[in-house]
């Protein structure tokens, strides 16, 4: 690993270096995948990695090519003392909302944890039930910690995957191609065709 890199990722951990000092020693960190597009659904992950896991190129996903994302995601998994995964699908969303959708989300991934962290770091969130486990929201968490930003691959590669596999069922709308996000090509596409089931109605009502 380069230099550069290893400074990169010791920075990446500042927030969580002082947290391990500070005596916690399992920290989950969470983020999500798929709060703004149109269609598909919300996805959480949250991962436990050990204190001294330096995963080479781990950062916030978006700032990761989709073809390395698919490379951690499996380091991530294979290296992770505890991982989960909670996708909460359109219907979901279109019923409770999308922050609560991601709130919920949340919680399911604290319940899926075979290891129970003593402390959650999560993206910017508030007023979410970590079931009773202490919790710290950082802004742009993804993009300031490692953890959350292992957690923010995981979510964004199982969500990519998903999107491909509906774009198989509804090819018409290009979901391979932009994931459900508004695109120009995705909104004529509503358009020209309607809403398909995967579309969250709560968001695309003024498009028909």
């Amino acid at each position: 690993m380069k230099e550069t890199e290893i400074e990169r990722l010791t920075k990446l951990k500042e927030i969580e270096k002082d947290l391990y000092n500070k005596g916690f020693k399992n920290i989950c960190g969470i983020d999500e995948a798929g709060r703004g597009p149109l269609a598909g659904p919300v996805v959480v992950a949250g991962v436990i990695m050990s204190k001294d896991s330096m995963i080479e190129f781990v950062n916030d996903s978006k700032k990761v090519t989709e073809k390395r994302r698919e490379m951690l995601y499996d380091k991530i998994k294979n290296e992770a003392i505890s991982y989960s995964i909670a996708v909460i699908d359109q219907n979901i969303i279109d019923d409770i909302n999308i922050l609560n959708a991601t709130k919920q989300g949340v919680t399911e991934v604290v319940d899926g944890l075979d290891v129970k962290p003593d402390l959650i770091i999560v993206d910017a969130l508030t007023h979410i039930n970590t079931r009773g486990i202490p919790y710290e929201p950082i802004i742009k968490g993804d993009a300031k910690c490692y953890n959350i930003a292992a957690a923010s691959i995981l979510a964004k590669v199982t969500r990519d995957r998903i999107m491909r596999q509906w774009d198989e069922v509804f090819p018409q709308y290009g979901f391979a191609k932009h994931k459900g996000y508004g695109t120009k090509a995705h909104i004529e596409a509503i358009k020209k065709y309607g809403l398909c089931p995967i579309h969250r109605k709560t968001f695309t009502t003024h498009f028909i």
